[in-house]
């Protein structure tokens, strides 16, 4: 009966909002254009409020990078409307001002799409070099890692941008490759009837390429199938799992926060026979860096926050995780939160853009 409440509430809220972005929208075209077509206008705002839901539901990739616009429009809207509406009534309902703050608003989200879009589709490689002090003699060395979450492959997120990643990994020359989490984004029919498993099969490692399972591998009930199919071309899809690599270090990939039964770092660790060596943990959601630390862990590599995609959503995820992008030390503890590689939503990124890190790891 809550989820009941809570669905209808947010539908309300939302149709709510589509309205009054749709009423001022109204105005402004009728006073700046005398745009007279209300019904179709009406029709217009509200194929596009259901668009995106619509096209993620069956998988139409037009309909959803509409719909995905159309929810940046609605979000930027409710910042920048009641302001405009305020000053408006300000200026005693200046026609002129409200004809050239249209324009600003017109301005402002030509910028968001094509900046948005840039930074969305062009990844970054950031450069990262840590020291870890606990190893042997015969175990001392350098080890290339790259790491890149958040691939949310599906109807948006598709071949052609999995083969920048394939073609970062090829230039990069890694030692070994890092997927902590959300591999697809929900649901795995596109990833499957895209072949995608080839293009991920691209991805290619001397010590191989361990991933971990993401929030968005579960809702859509997909998550061991998923395994299974990234099982089938070589990549390691660990779930409250350890790996012995090379005799030189431990990856455990844990089970994301979305199950309730995951198993605790410290159960994860005190398991490992060979704790001595040094412990590098895939966890999606970077929200137990501090139990990662206390259990021994030395590299935690996380994703999940997409640093907000969309400013100012970064202001938010600053505050509801210890380490929400970027690098953070910890005692002996290395965290390492990505923007991510793909996208969730809107195709759109601003504050953030696509990213690939690149962490030279010293041993010794």
């Amino acid at each position: 009966m809550l989820t009941l409440f809570v669905g209808i509430t947010m539908i309300l809220i939302y149709g709510l909002t589509c309205y009054y972005i749709g009423f001022n929208t109204w105005r402004w075209l009728r006073k700046t254009f005398s745009f007279r077509f209300k019904k179709t206008f009406i029709v217009v705002v509200f194929l596009l409020s259901i668009s995106f839901f619509v096209g993620f539901s069956f998988h139409l990739p037009v309909i959803e990078w509409i719909g995905g616009y159309w929810l940046v429009i609605v979000g930027y809207g409710m910042l920048l409307l009641p302001i405009i509406n305020l000053l408006y009534f300000i200026t005693k309902k200046n026609a002129r001002f409200f004809t050239y703050a249209g324009w600003a608003v017109v301005a402002f989200f030509t910028f968001v799409f094509i900046y948005g879009t840039y930074n969305a589709w062009t990844p970054i490689v950031r450069d990262y070099q840590i020291t870890i002090e606990k190893a042997n003699d015969e175990e001392e060395g350098d080890v290339k890692v790259l790491m890149a979450s958040d691939l949310h492959l599906g109807t948006i997120v598709g071949n052609n941008h999995l083969e920048k990643l394939v073609k970062i990994a090829k230039e990069e020359k890694p030692d070994i490759i890092f997927i902590p989490g959300d591999i697809i984004n929900d649901d795995i029919t596109p990833y499957v009837e895209k072949e995608m498993n080839k293009t991920m099969a691209k991805l290619e490692a001397p010590l191989g390429v361990f991933a971990s399972p993401g929030n968005h591998d579960y809702y859509g009930g997909d998550n061991d199938q998923l395994k299974k199919e990234l099982n089938e071309i070589g990549i390691h899809y660990l779930m409250d799992e350890a790996a012995m690599i090379n005799d030189q270090f431990v990856v455990i990939g844990r089970e994301d926060l979305t199950n309730p039964n995951r198993k605790t770092i410290e159960e994860l660790i005190a398991r490992n026979e060979t704790k001595d060596l040094p412990i590098i943990v895939l966890d999606h959601q970077p929200h137990e860096i501090t139990e990662a630390q206390e259990a021994g862990a030395d590299v935690i590599f996380s994703g999940h926050t997409h640093r907000g995609q969309l400013f100012p959503a970064n202001l938010i995820t600053a505050k509801l995780f210890e380490n929400d992008w970027g690098y953070m030390a910890k005692e002996q503890l290395h965290s390492f939160t990505s923007s991510g590689f793909g996208l969730w939503g809107p195709a759109l990124r601003i504050g953030s853009q696509s990213e690939v890190m690149i962490i030279e790891i010293d041993f010794q």
